[in-house]
């Protein structure tokens, strides 16, 4: 563990319930963190397989749930429908997935891998954290379930935020 994402357990936060200006720099710089890792992630597998991250992320999902609904997709991904929506558009337009209506519910539509998706998926597994995985694998696994833990606590406090800044 780093120096940076070390944070001392005796130091308690002030009654008034915010947390010491230190311990709240070096939260928002470990995100910071990991985001950039994501971006320079993501540009990486861009130029590798001309697919953004939540391309592979959607068609990873359609591989894994094979015929899906947009919304069992958007819940499966953690993105909105919406997003999701545009992302098949332009995996739809690269014939890399095949969308289709319900027979017996029209107002549904579902979601299939082509053959060249289901190529594309399977010449891409192991590249959209392939070093993360072995590493969290060389954990022991109290140690996993920690982080995973402590990391969902992490997006709550995040999305959190992101709903009061919407609200005001």
């Amino acid at each position: 563990m780093s120096n940076n994402s070390m944070i001392d357990s005796s130091d308690t936060a002030p009654s008034t319930g915010s947390a010491p200006a230190d311990q709240t720099r070096l939260l928002l710089k470990s995100i910071r963190r990991i985001v950039r890792a994501n971006d320079l992630q993501s540009r990486a597998l861009a130029k590798a397989t001309g697919l953004t991250g939540p391309q592979l992320v959607i068609l990873t999902g359609v591989a894994e749930l094979g015929e899906v609904t947009t919304q069992a997709l958007a819940d499966h991904a953690d993105l909105s429908a919406a997003t999701v929506v545009m992302v098949l558009d332009k995996l739809e337009q690269r014939a890399i997935v095949e969308r289709y209506r319900s027979t017996s519910d029209r107002r549904i539509v579902y979601t299939r891998l082509t053959a060249k998706g289901a190529e594309l998926v399977n010449s891409t597994r192991g590249l959209f954290g392939a070093g993360l995985v072995q590493r969290l694998a060389a954990l022991p696994a109290a140690r996993r379930q920690e982080l995973i833990e402590n990391l969902g606590a992490i997006a709550d406090l995040v999305t959190d935020a992101t709903k009061t800044v919407a609200l005001d």
